[in-house]
């Protein structure tokens, strides 16, 4: 009951095919086995059921392939054969051998007296396969007792009829294949009913090995359930022998037209995949693919450059297809039309059909058919060989046990197996072919194709002829004689159209097209200036001679560029010849008073062609002319000029932050010195306590005189570990102080190395340029906003002013009085200074900024109001659509992107990237440096300032007051100015450190103390004259350099005057008075000193 509801719910969908009245299916039988059958006697002779039974006397051991067998005999029967069971025959030896019946149907159109022809040929063939002595014998007639089932089947079999051929004609009777041959070729109700059947046999699992002459038009999606062998040449072989004749003559391009035909849509597809593998070898293009359903839809073939033209379809649909053709005038000596097999049918000849035609065809007459069935019968015998010769097959029958009364399965397990034994086979043929192989698909690999030529006859009639083969095992597998050829002549069209004349309007605009004059003498352009392109108004040429016009670069110039690299491109492919003109206003297309201006204006006036150039589509613009797709995409971008900027004053301290800066100066720097001034203090060796040569510490009141450290001292020391300054410094003498110096020295490392790393990229010179984020930036967008204002411009009537103008009044109206003439007026503008911003086309701002030798330009923001560029046309112009094919072709196969990379790359980059010379370093680039040396020298000029205030208002109050010499403690310098035994000390020193070794000082000492010795004599004489004439001299007493360097007690803080009792005179060295007055006159000469 299962197959009986699964070929039910099959059939309700195609009950909409009917049958006309009268249709059956007419049977036969072909019985293969031990040839002792019998006829029974109720026979009906003529187009009744018949079998042919065909036995053999005898039976060999031999399981191998065998092709040599006994005689056989052949009877027909009427009846139709029953269930099969195996019965016994007896071999020449003697022994028993089990014979099984096996059963293959096999489907043939209907045709009178049919039975007995296709009996005939199906008993010849498995002749052959039993006397042939090629190879190893055939081993499945040891074991099988065949049978061929025949049924004959009408052109439109009702679906009833078709479930009873399956049910009642061959499920019954077990078969393990179906042959299915048919040469109808209706494409309609027959390929339905084709459809139909195989889809049955699928479902069953009944491998099904076919050969349909409108297999073109059965479904060709894969399906698992697919159990299906073609023995006809299948559609991609139809397109494949199509191409090739193409590819012989040379014809890139074509047009596919189809009606709705079953299989349609798989031509088109299967052309597309034939090109897709030819595409290495041979390039062909699909121009359109046209479904036509009524005559006008040949319109697109009228205005299209299309020349060669596929039809598929069936020969009543051609007949209606090419009348209308012909009324629209593209069947003549220019136009090709190549045809399948569906065209041509049985080569009969509409009157309709054009003469020159060319098409593709096989034989599917009825001889054919019939030979067909000997190449089915080996197909199927070489397959059940190969299954009964796999050990693995040894339990597995070949009888489907299916039923459509409930019995068995609904789906027979071993049809799958059989069916990759059968496509797996390799059937040998005649001599000169290929073996009969299949794909994976079921698709058979070899095809042989006949190309026909519609041509007049012996009566004037036009005639399918056949001109020659294609064979798909060939590599040069076209063979063809000659043709004759639409308007009857002899020499094949170009398959491309005539070239035709353009006027092409252009404007100028680097890279896309640029301008340069022509070689004066000849006239010509250099290869890398492209070609002529003339810039003269139409007025200026009339009466002019062309040739020496040529020669006037203000008449002609030479246009190179992305632009005309293209054209050049579209010329070649297309087919045609153009004059390049610039527009005569200059301008690039905007309504001005209501009225287009520039290129668009003579488009809309017609007064050009095309349009190419960097043009912009807007919606504006669409609205009056037609636009191709976009060849490359931009948008309004701002250009901006990079500037060297100053090292900021305090870029040295920009490495660190202000808490930093703070942290490092306020805590870390005043806490060491107050730590090591603390331990110096307390150590015992340090600043107030000295070790005694028993160990014993002491209290002293004043430390010794060759070790100095005060607070200012310390401070000295941490700045110079800080900033590792090669000056002389005292040290401390404490152990503790040593250590924590250590420590501040260890800080100062690892301060300055992270210091000296982050000021590096502090100190570089920084590039300035104005960062606007595009141009809704409110600085551009609202400039009044801003002070001071920027200056910027662009192209007035070009595509971003009227955008400006639409939506940023307020700027548009300030930057008319900025606004250049041309791209590279403004770009200039922007690099001298006299703008800070241009806005115009992305592309067009990156090409200058690549091009740029300095590198200072740069896009920046976003681009606004993305669109791109267009080639242009005029409304309804019959040349936009193979210019738009021609445009997608090449970004397909990535032609636009090497034109772009070749014409758009530079030097520079658009985008913000460091700058990678090496140039000078110019002094404002390094100026804080100098501001730092200036701030110095000027805090060094206020602390000398200080301290002639401090010697002149502040140190002889400070003398009064500091008795226990508490200022040395945080200055020794400010401690030794205020007593005399600190000058004393000093002078000391720079005798014992600082004595010259020169020999010149040496005589210079002498000479001085020889003045001095010479000095004390005079006065001593005039001492003498005075006490001559009773004048008595008052008592001095003279000090000399050995005097004064005289070692004195050391523990004393202050001077007194009570160290000399005698008073000395002005002229030596000290001089002493008894008063008090005179006692800060001595301290005094510390500085002298």
């Amino acid at each position: 009951m299962r197959t009986a509801w699964i070929l039910s719910l099959v059939v309700s969908p195609l009950l909409v095919l009917g049958s006309p009245p009268g249709s059956t299916i007419r049977e036969g039988g072909i019985k293969i086995g031990t040839g002792r059958g019998t006829v029974p006697k109720s026979v009906n002779v003529g187009r009744g059921n018949s079998a042919v039974r065909i036995g053999e006397g005898s039976r060999l051991s031999n399981s191998t392939r065998q092709r040599s067998f006994p005689t056989t005999t052949t009877t027909t029967t009427t009846t139709t054969p029953t269930r099969f069971t195996p019965q016994s025959s007896v071999n020449n030896s003697g022994n028993n051998i089990n014979i099984t019946k096996l059963t293959v149907g096999m489907l043939v159109p209907y045709k009178s007296f049919g039975v007995r022809e296709y009996t005939r040929a199906a008993s010849s063939a498995i002749s052959v396969l039993q006397r042939s002595t090629k190879g190893p014998r055939l081993g499945l007639f040891q074991r099988y007792d065949l049978r061929v089932k025949i049924a004959m089947q009408e052109l439109t079999p009702s679906p009833t009829a078709i479930l009873d051929s399956l049910c009642k004609e061959f499920l019954s009777l077990n078969v393990s294949a179906i042959l299915y041959l048919m040469n109808y070729e209706q494409y309609g109700r027959s390929t339905a009913s084709a459809q139909y059947f195989l889809q049955l046999a699928g479902y069953l699992g009944i491998p099904v090995i076919a050969w349909n002459a409108d297999n073109s038009g059965l479904e060709r999606r894969a399906s698992q359930s697919s159990l299906q062998l073609q023995l006809a040449p299948s559609l991609e072989h139809q397109t494949a022998a199509m191409l090739s004749i193409l590819e012989r003559y040379k014809w890139h391009q074509f047009s596919v037209v189809t009606s709705q035909i079953a299989g349609h849509d798989d031509f088109i597809q299967a052309v597309r995949e034939r090109i897709s593998d030819m595409q290495d070898t041979f390039k062909f293009t699909i121009l359109s693919a046209i479904l036509v359903t009524e005559p006008h839809d040949l319109l697109e073939l009228v205005n299209s450059e299309s020349r060669v033209m596929l039809l598929y379809s069936t020969r009543e649909e051609a007949t209606h297809i090419l009348t209308a053709a012909r009324e629209y005038k593209i069947t003549g000596e220019n136009y090709v039309w190549v045809v399948t097999q569906s065209v041509i049918e049985n080569l009969q000849t509409p009157s309709q059909f054009p003469v020159g035609m060319l098409g593709v065809h096989f034989d599917t007459s009825s001889e054919s058919l019939v030979n067909e069935i000997t190449t089915a019968i080996k197909v199927y015998a070489y397959g059940v060989e190969d299954f009964i010769n796999d050990p693995k097959n040894a339990n597995r029958s070949l009888n489907t046990q299916l039923s459509c009364e409930g019995v068995g399965e609904s789906r027979w397990s071993t049809g799958d197996l059989f069916f990759k034994y059968l496509k797996n086979v390799s059937v040998e043929t005649d001599h000169g072919k290929p073996n009969v192989e299949f794909t994976q698909d079921g698709v058979l690999k070899a095809a042989e194709l006949k190309i026909m030529n519609l041509r007049p006859g012996v009566s004037k009639q036009l005639v399918w002829e056949e001109i020659g083969v294609w064979k798909s095992w060939e590599k040069e597998g076209l063979d063809i004689k000659d043709i004759v050829w639409p308007g009857n002549t002899h020499t094949p069209p170009q398959g491309v159209p005539e070239k035709f004349y353009l006027k092409i309007t252009f404007l100028e605009e680097p890279p896309y097209i640029n301008l340069a004059p022509p070689d004066p003498v000849t006239g010509k352009c250099l290869v890398d200036r492209g070609v002529h392109c003339r810039v003269a108004k139409d007025s200026d040429m009339v009466g002019m001679d062309f040739q020496s016009a040529q020669k006037n670069e203000s008449l002609f110039q030479c246009c190179s560029g992305f632009c005309i690299d293209l054209l050049q491109k579209f010329s070649e492919e297309i087919g045609f010849t153009y004059e390049l003109v610039r527009v005569e206003d200059g301008k690039w297309g905007t309504l001005e008073n209501g009225k287009w201006n520039g290129l668009i204006a003579d488009l809309v006036n017609r007064k050009t062609d095309m349009v190419m150039t960097s043009l912009m589509i807007n919606s504006e613009r669409e609205a009056v002319v037609d636009f191709t797709v976009p060849y490359m995409e931009t948008g309004i971008a701002i250009i901006v000029a990079k500037r060297t900027g100053i090292i900021s004053p305090t870029a040295f301290l920009e490495p660190f932050d202000t808490a930093s800066w703070m942290l490092v100066g306020i805590v870390a720097i005043h806490a060491a010195t107050v730590m090591i001034l603390l331990f110096e203090w307390a150590s015992p060796s340090g600043f107030d306590m000295k070790v005694n040569p028993s160990g014993a510490a002491q209290k002293l009141k004043n430390p010794s005189t060759n070790h100095r450290f005060s607070f200012c001292r310390t401070y000295w020391l941490v700045w110079a570990v800080l900033f590792q300054a090669a000056v002389h410094i005292d040290s401390p003498r404490g152990f503790t102080a040593r250590f924590m110096t250590n420590v501040w020295a260890l800080f100062a490392v690892v301060f300055l190395a992270i210091y000296t790393a982050n000021l590096a990229a502090f100190m570089i010179t920084r590039e300035e340029f104005h960062e606007f984020s595009g141009v809704d930036d409110h600085r551009l967008a609202k400039p009044f906003s801003h002070k001071p204002m920027f200056k910027f411009g662009t192209v007035p009537w070009s595509h971003t002013d009227s955008t400006l103008a639409k939506y940023f009044k307020e700027m548009h109206s300030y930057m008319r009085a900025f606004n250049k003439s041309s791209v590279a007026d403004g770009v200039e503008a922007v690099i001298s200074g006299d703008l800070d911003a241009f806005i115009y086309d992305g592309t067009v701002l990156d090409y200058s900024v690549a091009q740029n030798e300095d590198c200072r330009l740069l896009t920046v923001g976003s681009w606004y109001a993305m669109t791109g560029y267009g080639l242009a046309f005029s409304r309804n112009s019959k040349y936009l659509q193979m210019f738009n094919k021609r445009l997608l072709d090449y970004r397909d196969n990535g032609d636009l992107e090497r034109l772009r990379r070749y014409w758009m790359t530079g030097t520079c980059k658009p985008g913000r990237e460091v700058q990678k010379s090496s140039d000078p370093l110019a002094l404002e680039q390094f100026l804080s440096a100098f501001l730092l040396l200036m701030m110095g020298i000027l805090l060094a000029a206020f602390l000398l300032l200080l301290e002639h205030l401090y010697f002149k208002y502040i140190r002889q109050h400070l003398a009064k007051s500091d008795d226990g010499g508490t200022c040395a403690i945080f200055s020794l310098s400010v401690g030794k100015s205020l007593t005399f035994r600190g000058a004393v000390y000093e002078a000391q020193d720079i005798l014992r450190h600082h004595r010259c070794k020169d020999p010149i000082c040496d005589t210079h000492l002498w000479k001085v103390k020889h003045e001095l010795d010479m000095a004390k004599i005079r006065i001593r004489q005039l001492e003498k004259d005075l006490e001559a004439h009773g004048i008595k001299p008052t008592q001095t007493k003279y000090i000399d350099a050995v005097e004064v360097a005289r070692p004195r007690d050391m523990s004393r803080n202050h001077v007194v005057s009570t160290e000399y009792a005698e008073t000395f005179l002005p002229t030596e060295i000290y001089r002493i008075p008894d008063d008090d007055a005179t006692r800060t006159e001595i301290a005094e000469m510390e500085t002298v000193l």
